[in-house]
């Protein structure tokens, strides 16, 4: 634990607004029959019900269920069969006893959610159970409003529901989901920060995560995957060679949008240190591979495998190690041969007959794999173009998370082929739109819906950070006087 930077990441903590949401009605409870409150969109925040009786006096508690979701295919859910290997006690559910009536029950658990599902479970036979109106305190650290943007009706609402979920996981730090994980995760971060500088500009919380990392590094001065905060600043046991590497990234972007030196020079022992460890992982200058699971992250598709991907994201955290350090005047000669270096050991992975990367000892073929070495590389923009179109022609491991589809999207502008960029986050997100989503998915695969890596869909988070960049991608590369970027 570093306390001189935790104490910065403190002083930035920042103020929850709360937003009161009420809604009254009268409908009688019946034993075994569920009654579903429709808040019309999605709140992270505390719910209160109103509950009264008809008839004899309470002779007896009522017992009831309360299952909160934040998508209407969580509501007939029967999580009960959910044996998966995230806890389930993620699922978000009460069961609670009441002795008396009338009583406003005012849950003591934040929840994410939409939909609020009551049931009543048990009760005495000589009075009537009435709901009679459903409150919300709504919190979030952001207060500011922005206009959606889009050339048509599908792009301003996928602009909403992106803009809603980034909302909703901006709390006393960007967390990664509301309902789960509900803490502080760097890929995660990276992508909201970017989200936020084209919309909300709260750089205090980037700034504050950016240390809350700092401050928690291991005794080797690993950046961990992510961080708790409550009660007690921890950070997690769970370290990512993608996601250590993508703090350099993250402070890059930083400055960029805020030109704030002062903290570059504060963190940049920290970045570096990140370069410094992840260089232990190589031989002859190729990443090594790992069979363990989560050792590198990239995308939720448990057949990909992850080598040609790490080395991908080491040339792309190089790159921006380079930028951080010609804006603080260090000298950058060894980071510029270490990067040369690096990619020329691509060649490795690259499969001249078929003209794409190739991955692992399998020579696995994946869309994640190309995407990271195109994102890293300095070829030529025909070059990587062909990389895309010879990919196309191949059968691949697909990517499964809106997190990886961000990055296929930047590949693709870096390759010239905008429009189909434009397309493709049309098409996916536009997807999850037209599914119903209020605020964007965990993982989500159109020739799939049932996708889950965790063993079912009942722990998946239908409000996720990493899925709120088409409000970033439109407002840079799409809509304004940014477009042509």
């Amino acid at each position: 634990m570093n306390k001189r930077l935790l104490n910065v990441a403190k002083q930035l903590k920042p103020e929850l607004f709360h937003t009161y949401i009420n809604k009254d009605f009268s409908s009688e409870l019946k034993v075994g029959e569920a009654f579903v409150i429709d808040f019309v969109t999605h709140y992270t925040g505390f719910l209160s019900l109103d509950l009264d009786f008809e008839g004899s006096p309470v002779d007896a508690p009522i017992l009831l269920r309360i299952k909160f979701c934040e998508h209407k295919d969580e509501i007939n859910e029967k999580t009960e069969e959910y044996h998966g290997w995230i806890s389930k006690s993620w699922i978000q559910e009460e069961l609670i006893h009441l002795d008396i009536l009338p009583t406003t029950l005012k849950l003591k658990r934040r929840y994410a959610f939409r939909y609020v599902k009551v049931e009543l479970v048990a009760s005495s036979n000589k009075y009537r159970v009435i709901l009679k109106g459903a409150h919300i305190d709504a919190l979030s650290s952001n207060n500011v409003r922005v206009n959606y943007v889009g050339n048509n009706s599908l792009e301003k609402n996928i602009d909403k529901v992106a803009l809603l979920t980034l909302h909703e996981c901006m709390q006393y730090e960007f967390e990664d989901g509301p309902k789960r994980d509900r803490r502080l995760w760097l890929g995660d971060l990276r992508l909201q920060a970017l989200t936020n500088y084209y919309t909300y500009k709260n750089y205090d919380l980037v700034k504050r995560c950016l240390y809350l990392f700092a401050g928690v590094t291991d005794k080797d001065g690993r950046v961990p995957a992510c961080v708790f905060t409550s009660p007690k600043v921890t950070g997690d046991d769970t370290f990512m060679f993608d996601y250590s590497l993508l703090y350099i990234s993250t402070l890059n972007d930083y400055f960029k949008h805020t030109n704030d030196l002062k903290t570059v020079i504060d963190l940049l022992p920290i970045a570096t240190k990140q370069i410094e460890l992840a260089q232990n992982n190589f031989t002859d200058d190729i990443v090594n591979d790992s069979s363990v699971l989560g050792w590198c992250f990239l995308d939720w598709n448990l057949r990909l495998n992850k080598q040609c991907g790490a080395q991908g994201v080491y040339l792309v955290a190089l790159k921006d190690l380079i930028e951080l350090y010609k804006a603080t005047n260090k000298d950058t000669k060894l980071l510029i041969d270490d990067y040369k270096k690096k990619l020329e050991a691509s060649k490795h992975f690259f499969d001249e007959k078929l003209g794409v990367y190739v991955s692992g000892k399998d020579r696995q073929i994946s869309l994640a794999s190309n995407v990271w070495m195109i994102l890293g590389n300095d070829f030529s923009l025909e070059k990587n173009q062909q990389i895309i179109h010879n990919l196309k022609s191949l059968s691949f491991e697909e990517i499964v998370t809106p997190y990886m589809y961000h990055y296929y999207i930047e590949a693709l502008i870096k390759c010239g082929l905008k429009e189909e960029a434009r397309s493709t986050m049309d098409e996916y997100w536009g997807a999850m739109a037209n599914d119903g989503a209020d605020t964007f998915y965990e993982l989500f695969n159109p020739n799939n819906k049932d996708e889950s890596p965790y063993g079912g869909k009942a722990v998946l988070s239908y409000c996720h950070a990493w899925s709120c960049t088409p409000s970033y991608l439109l407002r840079k590369y799409f809509i304004g006087d940014n477009k042509n970027d």
